[in-house]
């Protein structure tokens, strides 16, 4: 799954249409394998994202859960502690390997 496209099921606040377009976008674009549409496509694009944005709310507002709803602020902590565990782990093993290559 892309990395942008974060779950939108039981936060507090609800997710608004808004989230829903966003992770439409992100969607349609890894699908498509393109950020930006020729001007051919744009049309077939839009209509894409706008039925999955469009689908994504029925989907969201359909979803039942008993448990308790999640905290925004919290979750995006998660995900931005995630991210930079992430890049560290990136920077080292680069760090590892310019240091091998220059041992060799």
């Amino acid at each position: 799954m892309c990395r942008n496209i974060v779950p939108l099921n039981n936060l507090e606040p609800a997710a608004t249409d808004d989230e829903c377009h966003d992770a439409a976008l992100q969607f349609v674009r890894k699908i498509a394998g393109t950020t930006k549409p020729s001007r051919v496509n744009q049309e077939v694009f839009d209509r894409a994202v706008a039925e999955i944005a469009h689908a994504t709310r029925h989907l969201l507002d359909g979803l039942v859960t008993t448990a308790p709803a999640k905290n925004r602020a919290e979750e995006a902590a998660k995900r931005q502690a995630r991210s930079a565990d992430r890049y560290e782990a990136i920077r080292v093993f680069q760090q590892e390997k310019r240091a091998a290559r220059s041992a060799s």
